[in-house]
């Protein structure tokens, strides 16, 4: 589901409501000082949950003092945080960026 790599936490599961709450709680579990980057390269299904838990992930991340990234985030991922307004909150790369 996750897995740390160096700097970074890759996200190799649907984000979806039903395992929102799984992906949360095992997010924070593995986000420490030594985790900057959250990447979404294979993630291909998701719902708007998503962007509820890479909030929490954010939010956590700031707690700590760590300026969180996310890298790889699917087009219509981003598309979504636009039409929610959270484009401004959520520090979203797309694989071209």
């Amino acid at each position: 589901m996750l897995e740390t790599r160096g700097d970074t936490l890759k996200v190799k599961a649907p984000m979806r409501m039903d395992n929102a709450r799984q992906l949360t709680t095992a997010g924070v579990a593995q986000l420490d000082a030594s985790v900057g980057a959250v990447d979404l390269g294979s993630v291909q299904i998701f719902d708007a949950s998503a962007l509820a838990i890479l909030l929490a992930w954010l939010r956590h991340a700031r707690a700590q003092g760590v300026d969180l990234q996310i890298r790889q985030a699917p087009p219509g991922l981003i598309a979504l945080a636009g039409l929610y307004g959270l484009d401004t909150l959520l520090p979203l790369a797309s694989a071209n960026q």
